[in-house]
């Protein structure tokens, strides 16, 4: 049992909780278990049982997490304690069950929520409140908004979350003047990069890059093997792609591969929402190239997190990462952050610098 604390600092331990997990197709959400025997409304200390957060899609929500971290340290009646959320437990049956149904199913009297669930799965705090629990709401709420601002202007878009890979030389090259690319980066960027492949719903890239580097758009372990989970591979452009293309695989169009025929990425995203794959709809998306689909979604502001792969090479003529996006003056420029979350802002891979980043909340347009 851990030391006593208040309220803010309680939330600011499920915030730090959360940051744990990776952005994409669910919301970053942090959970703390306290014991509040002695809480008497006015911030009286309240001691930590347990913490959780959701390690991403499939995987138990914060509050399971913490609930099940609970019971494992011999935590049987919860009639005594107040259960912390960086977000609003869900209401709905997916992969996992309903949070709100294992709150009150456990016991819990008292549940106090950083912030709101904006998404058609918000609710769950009034829900609650009938169930006769006392919901509290808005602790540190602005800093629980700004986890997650980017998820959820995918969600009042109607979209999927939109992950953006950038594999560069130090002077933001992605390929040499010739039209060489492969490789820039290190095979332990690449192999992150099959890490994320394997979480996404789906990878997109552009007619061109389909044509000229042909790629499989696979998600592939470290000797080079398919892996259990496969993304759906989609290329966005009017250009038909050539029948031996390898990210094709021989199959016919619906068969693991899709084209978006159109060149607006929201179209295209609004599209691959109503997409199933798997069984499942499409909730993230990972953007991997070329430059003009790269640039299309800066300029059309998708891009909810990056993964910023720079290689120690100088390519000088070289093809640039982005193309005109539409800023002008220093003052037009797309502001980002650093990323906490998933692992930290930055990682060595081999010899490349791995930038994590996101658009920065206070900058946003």
């Amino acid at each position: 049992m851990g030391p006593a604390q208040t309220s803010s600092a309680i939330m600011a331990t499920a915030l730090n909780a959360a940051l744990a997990g990776p952005r994409g197709a669910n919301p970053l959400v942090g959970a703390v278990l306290v014991d509040h025997t002695e809480y008497d409304g006015a911030g009286s200390p309240q001691r930590v049982l347990a913490t959780g957060y959701h390690q991403g899609a499939g995987t138990f929500h914060a509050e399971r997490d913490c609930l099940t971290k609970a019971q494992a340290a011999g935590i049987t009646d919860f009639s005594g304690t107040t259960l912390y959320t960086t977000l609003e437990p869900c209401t709905h049956y997916g992969r996992q069950p309903a949070c709100t149904d294992l709150i009150s199913q456990a016991g819990i009297p008292r549940v106090v929520v950083g912030a709101t669930d904006p998404s058609p799965n918000g609710g769950g705090a009034e829900l609650l409140r009938g169930r006769g629990a006392e919901v509290a709401l808005g602790v540190l709420g602005e800093e629980c908004t700004q986890l997650n601002h980017r998820w959820n202007r995918a969600a009042a878009q109607r979209r999927p979350f939109v992950t953006v890979h950038l594999a560069q030389s130090i002077d933001a090259r992605i390929a040499a003047a010739d039209g060489t690319s492969q490789w820039i980066t290190s095979a332990v960027s690449r192999q992150h990069t099959h890490s994320i492949r394997q979480r996404v719903h789906a990878v997109l890239v552009g007619t061109n890059t389909a044509e000229i580097d042909d790629p499989r758009l696979t998600a592939r372990d470290s000797n080079g093997s398919p892996t259990e989970h496969q993304p759906l591979r989609t290329v966005m452009g009017l250009r038909e792609i050539h029948q031996t293309a390898q990210l094709k695989q021989g199959q016919a169009e619906g068969q693991g591969w899709l084209q978006l025929r159109t060149r607006d990425p929201l179209t295209a995203l609004q599209t691959l929402a109503g997409t199933s794959h798997h069984g499942h709809p499409v909730k993230h998306v990972l953007v991997e190239g070329g430059q003009s689909v790269l640039s299309a979604f800066f300029t059309a502001d998708l891009v909810d997190e990056i993964f910023l792969y720079t290689a120690p090479l100088i390519l000088g003529a070289g093809r640039a990462s982005l193309g005109d996006i539409g800023v002008t003056t220093l003052a037009e420029a797309r502001q980002f952050a650093l990323d906490t979350a998933d692992g930290g802002p930055t990682t060595i891979m081999d010899n490349d610098v791995c930038i994590h980043l996101q658009p920065d909340p206070k900058g946003a347009r």
